[in-house]
């Protein structure tokens, strides 16, 4: 803790040195952000002494942890107690803070919610300079409710203190099939308000749809023996197993990280699914902070725009989002997607907020579906950049749903602070950066600033 009040001062003392009329920027090592910002006059804060586990308490099953951690780094250490954090997001390089001033979201969050639930308190550098602690339960309540999806605009988390679980050492997988969106979506529900399958308990629940007569939802029990593992971090890999195989068995470990490996699916743009590609790439390599800073070169020298110039191919719309709608509206949307922009893969992953968090304002206690698509789709002719993007907005606003701001967005000013409640906003932001040091929610998530 000696070592992180140090930090704390470091990057309070950097932040009160920052230019008043340079916009302040977290410097991360890595991003899961797809909101690749313009230019500007910036001043980067250092976040790089900020990225350790302080504790773990097996007892109070709590863990003390820095904003910049990993969850790969806080998994690490919480496992050898047989504990984990309620919901880990499932890319490893996710760190705690992003997770929570942004949204994050994983196969327990049928029953845990956001990565923010489980919060129990937040030191935070505020945009007037401050350093406060705030709970649920103090004067800080406000900023402590609305940090989440406030994206840096509010301040930043230095250390978070977050209840853990119980775990188990194995992970038992069935895959169930369904050939009808309704169906699943129903089965989805029944599933999650039961929690029971079969007569056996349900721990983790997401699904894949392939497409219009094939998706699946994929159920995990903790299991305290296994007959085999399965390893999908090498040759084999883990969204094609879930049509090969009806059940299959994980560690706890490989199971929080089955998507990261091939970022989901993502990794087939890089030809890392052709076997011989594969059999030649390092295991250290097949991360998805790998691939994540592959796209940022690609946008950055817009080599994979040329080469598709260059074979006459259309020009292509970066769709890469996470929605929800409502689960009794979720057939629809997916009818709506596949119509309308084809792309397949789609990643399903319900959830339920425990309670009302006024900047993402989801119902408590109602069942949403989260629907998470990435890649690229071609523009039809005489369509341009956020032609996807745009129809898929209007469609989760139609169909009472939200959608995630850590990408590309196009709402006008209005609709969306009508979205995104500027009303609970607003006064949060005057108290804790009345100088507008950070930039606000807008200008950063949706201008791109």
């Amino acid at each position: 803790m000696s070592t992180h009040r140090r930090a704390v001062e470091q990057i309070r003392q950097s932040y009160a040195e920052i230019p008043g009329d340079a916009a302040p920027r977290l410097a991360k090592a890595t991003s899961n952000l797809f909101r690749f910002r313009d230019g500007g006059r910036t001043a980067k804060l250092s976040a790089k002494d900020l990225d350790e586990v302080i504790s773990v308490d097996p007892e109070t099953m709590t863990a003390e942890v820095q904003g910049m951690t990993t969850y790969e780094h806080l998994v690490d250490a919480t496992l050898p107690y047989g504990l984990m954090p309620y919901v880990v997001p499932q890319l490893k390089t996710i760190t705690l803070g992003g997770a929570v001033t942004g949204l994050g979201i994983e196969s327990t969050s049928f029953r845990d919610g956001l990565p923010h639930e489980s919060v129990e308190e937040l030191e935070i550098l505020t945009g007037d300079g401050r350093i406060v602690v705030a709970r649920d339960d103090n004067e800080h309540h406000e900023l402590f409710r609305a940090f989440p999806n406030s994206y840096g605009t509010l301040g930043y988390a230095l250390r978070i203190r977050i209840k853990l679980r119980k775990v188990q050492p194995y992970v038992h997988l069935t895959h169930v099939k369904f050939t009808d969106a309704g169906k699943c979506m129903l089965a989805m529900q029944e599933i999650c308000d039961s929690m029971v399958y079969q007569g056996e308990s349900v721990d983790f629940v997401d699904g894949v749809f392939f497409g219009p007569g094939e998706m699946y939802i994929t159920l995990g029990r903790f299991a305290e023996r296994a007959p085999y593992v399965s390893d999908y971090t090498g040759m084999r890999i883990y969204y094609q197993s879930i049509r090969q195989r009806s059940r299959d068995w994980l560690t706890i470990r490989d199971y929080l990280w089955r998507w990261d490996t091939d970022w989901f699916w993502c990794s087939r743009a890089f030809g890392v699914q052709q076997p011989v590609v594969r059999s030649l790439m390092p295991r250290r390599w097949m991360r998805s902070d790998v691939y994540r800073r592959l796209v940022a070169l690609d946008r950055k020298f817009g080599l994979t725009a040329r080469i598709d110039r260059w074979r006459g191919k259309p020009v292509s719309e970066s769709v890469i989002q996470d929605v929800e709608t409502p689960v009794e509206r979720g057939a629809e949307f997916l009818e709506f997607f596949h119509e309308k922009v084809g792309m397949t893969p789609v990643w399903m992953c319900p959830l339920r907020a425990g309670s009302r968090w006024p900047l993402y304002p989801l119902e408590p206690g109602k069942l949403y579906v989260n629907f998470g698509f990435w890649g690229m789709v071609p523009l039809p002719k005489g369509q341009f950049d956020g032609y996807y993007n745009r129809l898929i907005e209007r469609s989760v606003h139609d169909l009472d749903g939200h959608k995630s701001l850590y990408s590309t967005s196009y709402y006008a000013r209005e609709q969306f602070w009508q979205l995104y409640n500027g009303d609970a906003y607003w006064p949060v932001k005057q108290a804790y950066d009345p100088n507008g040091r950070l930039l606000d929610l807008y200008e950063k998530c949706v201008r791109g600033r």
